[in-house]
């Protein structure tokens, strides 16, 4: 996950995973699956969303047959919320005394 805007824009192309400069949101994992980015396109310019989550792994489906997979807007929400769209399990809930 180490690949910034233009590292994730050439993964798009390459991958024809979709128009680049479209309305759609080109979300990755990394292997340990505890760090997500977002790739999109707003009228201006690329931006990258990132999320880590501490304890727990983001959901993603190893068993599948593309390398590209296509979720709804619902389920985006979903799992940014800590959801696991494909069994709806929620992660559990991280409170920190002190931030290290």
């Amino acid at each position: 996950m180490r690949k910034g805007i233009n590292g994730l824009c050439d993964v798009v192309a390459s991958a024809a995973m979709g128009e680049l400069q479209g309305k759609n949101l080109f979300v990755f994992t990394g292997r340990r699956r505890d760090l997500m980015k977002i790739l999109y396109f707003d009228e201006t310019g690329y931006a990258v969303w990132m999320k880590r989550v501490e304890r727990e792994r983001f959901p993603w489906p190893r068993k599948f047959p593309y390398d590209v997979v296509t979720i709804t807007a619902e389920q985006l929400d979903w799992l940014l919320q800590g959801y696991d769209v494909w069994r709806l399990k929620a992660f559990e809930k991280v409170s920190f005394a002190r931030v290290a």
